[in-house]
């Protein structure tokens, strides 16, 4: 159990937080939510270890395992996927280490002590097997495929990833190592809507103790049994999942400013006591009692509801043509392979749509070719007139000037707009008063975020393009740029892994996956969250400006017509579905053949280690070194050959999956 009791932080001249007291319990999935630069993160840094508290106290049992994932990575590893994310297992791999070295002791049938060798053989066996070292590998290719993951990538370098890539086998180590205490600062910022799905179905099931700060109300909601909350320097912690703690946040509220209501009109009352008899001799002992009850009296704090919002502002964009991006039959790529083909769709004045799909698959490709920074392979790519485009991207909020004040920096950035005062501007974004004066490099990962937002919105444009908009904001923050988003008064193009988000905002969605793009109007919840779509990291191929996939897929594609606009009769389409089934059935059955075949050569396989390792577990298995010997070939053997086995399975699946697979 991790505890921590009277914990007190200052930045600077700010109070992070004062007198806080948290216990992350055994069972206990807790989401850390507040707003940006309330603490959140030096907290959890506090908790592990890495910062000290100004005051309070931290209790960490000895042999207590932390697991912790920080929002940036420091050091990069240099070993491959598969051998990162292994060994995480520390504890694991210390108990298959003994077993190797008590295994050549026992190839020598002489030595002295071979009973005692061999006993110790035996019980760090049973430990191994306990631990689930003998599952360990196929563990690691499961969590790996649910980040997203090909089969493929297990021997890929990690230096070669990109950093969201290298970001998600940091993620996949600590899954493994299952340790006692996992915390994760915003562990689905770098993850797509597949692998966010699939972590919350992992996280859900968490027997350890969990505690996570995250800005995805759905994934929160879908994971947390607590959540405590940081606002006004203090925690305060809420039994049940976000939708419980936001009631039972307003009500604490009320209650709390109904108090303070009723404290007020009683000192009130007291002080006209005081004023009105004063100066009365026969009333000076009742004056003087009512001014020590009026000095005693303590002021009730109430959480300020401007702490739980930040307001966003959006100036009035000239009016677009009704067709403000159309795509006709292209096939976009880069340095000759195709990334996306056959995509046909009209973007319209007025539509908020959405781009969902896994990392790599090319939602980035679709943004840069609406804003011209990449030209199609064939097909055209059509912007209509009057497009003013503003874009935000992931990386913009580092790049900002950290020696500057959030005024200057906002000032460079967009100008001293004479029509304007940049401080309301900047108090829009909550920048108001002394925040607009701080240092950016003093802000918080969130803040930085808000000012990155505040610099793209600032000017009138009537087509607005969010790449990951909600990455390292807060709850509060998240909930009104939604509210603003629904309110644009121009076109909206929205990439997030935020599910909430896309559901209060999009009115249609582009699934971008397989090599294909495709138009679906409304939130169709099973794209939202696919649960029997394909693994995340069977997409196609990443590029070097979606810089999110490893590379090493194939593209594909069917180049079936599938827009919005420009619709073909019903029955020509019917017939195209027909004659596209017809092909695909003809591709996969020598696939689906060998894929039936290595599945029941698989099952036979871990039975036979299941039997071999029964017999391993067996006491009486030890009194013949020379029979114990040949047990452990045979278990090696059989381990290797399902673990080759279940390889080629999923690279068969993984053919099976795509539009057009190989043969075997």
């Amino acid at each position: 159990m991790l505890t921590a009791s009277g914990l007190s932080k200052t930045h600077g001249s700010r109070t992070l937080f004062d007198n806080v007291t948290i216990k992350v319990l055994p069972g206990h999935r807790t989401a850390l939510v507040g707003g940006n630069g309330v603490g959140k993160t030096t907290l959890l840094e506090i908790l592990v270890g890495i910062q000290d508290p100004d005051s309070g106290t931290v209790t960490r049992p000895r042999d207590l395992r932390i697991g912790y994932l920080p929002q940036d990575l420091e050091a990069v590893a240099g070993g491959t996927v598969l051998a990162e994310t292994m060994s995480g297992a520390a504890h694991i791999n210390e108990v298959a280490a003994e077993l190797a070295r008590l295994e050549s002791r026992l190839a020598d049938h002489e030595a002295p002590d071979a009973d005692a060798v061999l006993a110790a053989y035996g019980e760090a066996q049973s430990r191994f097997e306990h631990l689930g070292g003998y599952a360990l590998e196929a563990s690691a290719h499961k969590i790996l495929s649910g980040l997203g993951f090909r089969p493929t990538d297990s021997d890929r370098p990690v230096r070669e990833l990109s950093g969201g890539w290298r970001m998600r086998v940091a993620l996949a180590k600590l899954l493994l190592s299952e340790p006692d205490v996992l915390i994760l600062d915003e562990p689905t910022n770098h993850l797509d809507v597949d692998s966010v799905a699939w972590l919350e179905q992992h996280l859900a099931g968490w027997t350890g103790s969990l505690l996570f700060v995250s800005h995805d109300r759905d994934f929160i909601d879908g994971v947390a049994n607590r959540v405590v909350e940081i606002i006004g320097g203090q925690a305060t912690e809420y039994v049940g999942g976000f939708a419980e703690f936001v009631v039972a946040r307003e009500e604490v509220v009320a209650r709390a400013e109904a108090a303070a209501a009723q404290q007020a009109r009683k000192a009130a009352h007291l002080e006209q006591f005081i004023e009105r008899f004063r100066y009365k001799a026969t009333k000076a002992r009742q004056v003087q009692s009512r001014i020590k009850t009026l000095e005693k009296l303590e002021a009730i704090p109430v959480p300020d509801r401007r702490q739980l919002k930040v307001r966003f502002a959006f100036p009035e964009p000239q009016r677009s043509s009704r067709v403000v991006a159309e795509f006709n039959d292209v096939s976009v790529g880069y340095d000759g392979e195709v990334v996306l083909e056959g995509v046909d769709f009209v973007v319209e004045r007025g539509r908020n749509v959405a781009l969902v799909g896994p990392n790599g698959a090319g939602k980035t490709t679709l943004i840069k070719l609406i804003t011209g920074e990449l030209e199609p392979i064939s097909g055209t790519v059509t912007r209509g007139a009057n497009v003013d485009v503003a874009s935000f991207a992931q990386h913009q909020a580092e790049v900002l000037d950290e020696s500057r004040t959030v005024l200057e920096e906002f000032r460079a950035r967009i100008g001293d707009q004479g029509s304007r005062n940049l401080r309301t501007v900047l108090g829009s974004f909550g920048f108001s008063g002394d925040a607009a004066d701080r240092r950016v490099g003093e802000l918080s990962g969130g803040e930085q975020t808000r000012l990155a937002l505040a610099m793209t919105m600032a000017n009138p444009v009537n087509l607005l393009i969010l790449d990951e908009p909600t990455n390292h904001l807060d709850l509060p923050s998240c909930d009104l740029l939604e509210d603003a988003l629904k309110v644009y008064p121009g076109t909206v193009i929205l990439v997030t892994h935020d599910r909430h988000l896309i559901r209060g905002v999009a009115d249609a969605l582009v699934e971008v996956r397989d090599g294909m793009a495709v138009w679906s109007e409304g939130v169709d919840e099973s794209i939202l969250t696919p649960r029997g779509a394909p693994p995340a990291g069977s997409s196609a191929t990443a590029t070097p400006a979606d810089g999110a996939s490893p590379p090493g897929a194939s593209p594909s594609a069917e180049g079936t017509d599938r827009g919005s606009a420009r619709r073909r009769p019903k029955k020509q389409e019917r017939r195209d579905r027909a004659r596209a089934r017809e092909t695909r059935g003809r591709a996969t059955r020598d696939v689906r053949r060998s894929l039936s075949r290595v599945e029941r050569d698989w099952e036979q396989a871990e039975a036979l280690v299941a039997e071999l390792q029964a017999e391993l577990a067996d006491p009486a298995t030890y009194d013949d070194p020379d029979r114990l010997g040949e047990l452990n070939r045979r278990f090696e053997e059989a381990r290797n050959r399902a673990a080759d086995l279940m390889r080629e399975w999923e690279r068969l699946t993984a053919q099976l999956e795509t539009p057009n697979p190989p043969s075997p």
